[in-house]
């Protein structure tokens, strides 16, 4: 077992006082046999008129912010600390008629798996399908658990990683053409591949720890991370992080999930201005732990 603590200061400043519309955080880790939240700290300023807590569509714990005052700056400070158990996606037990691929789904789990199973990003020539196909052999038996690690592993050694100042995600066939992107833009991708073969995708929001800043107060990842769940029978949603080459839960805070990544964004809200009166942010992510193993 692993205790991960982390910091997420994230500062907005204006050039004049501004009022506030409502903002909704999503930085709860989603308590599960691997992860368990022991502690969670959350400091707003200025101090909010009202803070209340909801479960959103997908079962994320999600607080949602209102304010009555204005101010030249909006700042949120979260602080959590938790145990994690890492698991070996190697051991994962999958069903014996999903061992190879193509399988089917039972048809009570279809029921809750079709809108994740669904295409969601437009791809007239169906080049993220082709992109996937080729990851399945001709002639022989796929396993599915090497289909997808392989799928993983590609996108960890053949893409780019750049951070990018512009909000939202590509598109799967953006990021496929240009052969880049965030971490966001890697795990919509896998999500999409694996959809094109008929598989039961989500994503995931959360953080990585990253030894290297084990214990700084001054670097941090910058933002929070995201990845990939498949669904496979009998192991479950098993979670894929192309962006690190990392296949199974090892230094990954699951805090939100959702069908798309529009669908989990960390913190979101709105201001009563003008853009010209948005004077920049900055984001701070710090991810230490305290080993227990």
């Amino acid at each position: 077992m692993t205790i991960f603590s982390v910091r997420h200061v994230t500062a907005y400043r204006y050039m004049r006082p501004v009022e506030f519309g409502e903002h909704r955080l999503m930085f709860r880790p989603r308590d599960s046999f691997d992860q368990t939240l022991l502690s969670s700290r959350l400091e707003v300023d200025p101090k909010p008129e009202y803070i209340r807590w909801i479960h959103d569509v997908f079962g994320n714990c999600v607080a949602v912010i209102g304010f009555a005052q204005a101010s030249r700056e909006l700042r949120f400070e979260t602080v959590i600390r938790l145990d994690h158990t890492p698991n070996v996606a190697i051991d994962l037990q999958i069903d014996q008629q999903a061992l190879t691929y193509p399988f089917a789904y039972d048809p009570d789990e279809m029921l809750d798996l079709t809108q994740t199973i669904q295409r969601q990003y437009p791809d007239q020539s169906d080049e993220v399908g082709k992109w996937a196909r080729q990851f399945v052999r001709i002639g022989q038996p796929t396993e599915t658990g090497r289909l997808l690690m392989t799928m993983c592993y590609a996108i960890h050694e053949s893409f780019i990683y750049a951070r990018r100042h512009e909000h939202g995600t590509q598109t799967p066939f953006e990021t496929l053409q240009l052969r880049r992107g965030t971490c966001r833009d890697f795990a919509l991708l896998m999500m999409e591949a694996a959809r094109s073969l008929g598989l039961a995708a989500r994503f995931v929001t959360g953080y990585i720890y990253v030894p290297d800043r084990d214990g700084s107060t001054t670097l941090g990842g910058g933002s929070t991370h995201a990845w990939c769940q498949i669904y496979l029978p009998g192991a479950g949603w098993a979670e894929f992080d192309p962006t690190n080459g990392i296949v199974g839960n090892r230094d990954l805070i699951r805090v939100g999930v959702a069908r798309d990544p529009r669908q989990a964004v960390p913190l979101w809200g709105s201001y009563d201005g003008t853009a010209s009166d948005f004077d920049g942010m900055s984001v701070q992510v710090n991810v230490t732990t305290d080993d227990r193993s």
